[in-house]
């Protein structure tokens, strides 16, 4: 699943193509990829214009003139592929040959037709899904937004937020609590290690057992790691690339994530991989040390 960098990386490209262009059709191979209903697609989808592309966590949102918001979750494998009438087109997400070959394809999902091209939301594993909702309360409102915790890289996100958040988990442990969209949105796997790499400390302490300090080092690793991510464009970790098609470069620079076997950067010792919060988790055992209660 694409983590906030690499969602952020998409919903810039957008960005540059999609508003102003008035939905002309949309149409579905999937019911479940595009959950609208006839009659609401019909009054408040077709005839809208896209107002701008944002993003919450890992949700892509389109408001419209209508007064409602396209919503796209890419989940595991989904693609937005954009083709216009006219000139270079561009495709983010899953980095199969659907993002260059003809479409649609035997992956094609949703199909909107838009004043200066077409919108294929492409999805191997039908997991992702559009859905359409009404823009005024809609971050109060929505049962997925609702429950999502703090953008990180916000300029009004405060380490206190962070701890205070965090101390409701103390028995949980730290990269369970990383994960955990409520205390923390878009961050996942690749980026909850390198922050604990950064910060020192082993993914399976319980969150009450660390300190205030480290814990200040966390919240900035966080930061840190996710802000260098959109500046190269994301991770593309197998699966995700720019909404120009480019893929991140991240992972050339990640100092834990699948590294396993390699020299630490900062001691020498061989980073190995250990399982954590469910998750294959990779750490320097010598930097991050075995909390003293760890199973």
């Amino acid at each position: 699943m694409p983590e906030l960098p690499e969602v952020e990386t998409v919903r810039f490209g957008l960005q540059e193509f999609m508003p102003t262009q008035k939905v002309i059709s949309a149409t579905c191979d999937w019911p479940k990829s595009l959950a609208i209903s006839e009659a609401l697609m019909a009054s408040k989808l077709i005839g809208a214009t896209v107002q701008s592309v944002q993003r919450r966590g890992k949700l892509i949102i389109m408001p419209l003139s209508s007064g409602y918001s396209i919503l796209i979750h890419l989940k595991m494998t989904g693609q937005l592929v954009y083709r216009p009438k006219s000139g270079r087109g561009f495709g983010g997400g899953h980095p199969n040959a659907s993002l260059v070959d003809k479409l649609p394809d035997k992956s094609t999902r949703v199909i909107m037709e838009l004043t200066r091209g077409t919108l294929f939301f492409n999805d191997q594993r039908k997991f992702g899904w559009v859905k359409l909702e009404p823009s005024d309360g809609l971050y109060q409102n929505n049962a997925f937004l609702k429950k999502l915790g703090p953008e990180p890289l916000e300029d009004s996100y405060t380490f206190e937020q962070f701890g205070s958040a965090l101390k409701k988990r103390s028995k949980t442990s730290i990269k369970a609590a990383l994960l955990d969209q409520t205390v923390l949105a878009g961050v996942g796997n690749i980026y909850a290690d390198e922050s604990l790499f950064m910060a020192r400390i082993h993914p399976l302490t319980k969150v009450g057992d660390v300190s205030a300090v480290k814990l200040k080092r966390l919240f900035n690793a966080v930061r840190e790691v996710m802000s260098l991510s959109i500046s190269l464009g994301g991770s593309s970790d197998r699966n995700y690339v720019d909404a120009k098609g480019n893929k991140g470069s991240y992972l050339k620079f990640a100092q834990v994530f699948r590294k396993e076997g390699s020299a630490c950067p900062n001691c020498g010792h061989k980073i190995i991989k250990i399982r954590a919060a469910g998750r294959g988790t990779h750490i320097c055992p010598h930097c991050q040390k075995v909390p003293k209660l760890a199973g």
